[in-house]
């Protein structure tokens, strides 16, 4: 991407990542069913019971199959009720859906890649689940969520990060419209325990072209990685290099609603 004198969208840039078009067309049809505000106490007191219930329902997962399901709060959208981020891993379902395929060891030389790990958004202030928002991925790790003041200083953003096979990438979630709109995606590393391995450091800056901050990309340091690791679910330490060189930097342009570089 280096000597590009041009805007580039970030949806460009992930065209360059086949193993993400892979994954995004496999994306299965998933029902979209919303818990109605009436069915959810008003004190939000008994989430996990309805949230439960409710991605029960939208997965179609039936009472035998064994799933993790983890509720992450904050303030999400601005209003002064507590929002939360429900995700879902059905790392049993994938195993079972390989099992039946007609290649199972195909299958698990992917990761068991696909959409088994979900996220739903929580909204407080309406007091309803959302439907499901897949994230294909390698159900051998669950998503893991983080929160950060990126496109305001009263609300937090989600940033989600997910596994694919030997490399891990980071999705930007802003709520809008209480709807979760990614806005960023970058990857955390790739081809670990290979010699084209790379890895990043994610840093802020205030807004260029508008109140977001700009989201910095700088060169990351992976530690040693214990030999005989398995590189589908090993976690690796990452810190950031000693010269704290700016890779990209991404701004927000309001009138596209999507990060953009000049590089």
């Amino acid at each position: 991407m280096k000597g590009m004198n041009i805007f580039i969208k970030l949806s460009s840039l992930l065209l360059l990542i086949p193993t993400l078009l892979f994954l995004f067309s496999c994306k299965e049809e998933v029902e979209k069913e919303v818990v109605s505000a009436s069915e959810l106490p008003q004190d939000n007191s008994d989430l996990s019971t309805y949230a439960k219930r409710h991605i029960e329902a939208a997965l179609r997962i039936p009472a035998t199959e064994k799933y993790t399901l983890s509720i992450l709060k904050n303030n999400l959208d601005g209003d002064d009720k507590e929002d939360a981020v429900i995700l879902v891993n059905r790392y049993q379902f994938a195993i079972d859906e390989a099992g039946k395929s007609p290649n199972p060891a195909k299958k698990a030389e992917l990761g068991f890649m696909g959409n088994y790990n979900y996220f739903f958004f929580f909204d407080g202030g309406l007091n309803l689940i959302s439907p499901p928002l897949a994230i294909p991925s390698s159900p051998m790790l669950p998503l893991k969520v983080s929160f950060e003041n990126i496109t305001s200083s009263s609300y937090k953003d989600i940033l989600i990060d997910f596994r694919i096979r030997n490399a891990s990438y980071k999705d930007f979630y802003t709520i809008s419209n209480h709807t979760p709109l990614r806005i960023f995606q970058w990857k955390n590393f790739d081809g670990l325990g290979t010699s084209e391995s790379e890895c990043f450091i994610f840093d802020y800056a205030l807004g260029s072209y508008s109140e977001s901050k700009d989201i910095l990309i700088k060169k990351g340091v992976l530690a040693t990685i214990p030999k005989n690791a398995d590189l589908f679910i090993y976690e690796p330490t990452i810190t950031a290099a000693k010269k704290q060189e700016t890779l990209f930097n991404f701004f927000y342009l309001p009138k596209t609603g999507k990060y953009v570089t000049k590089k």
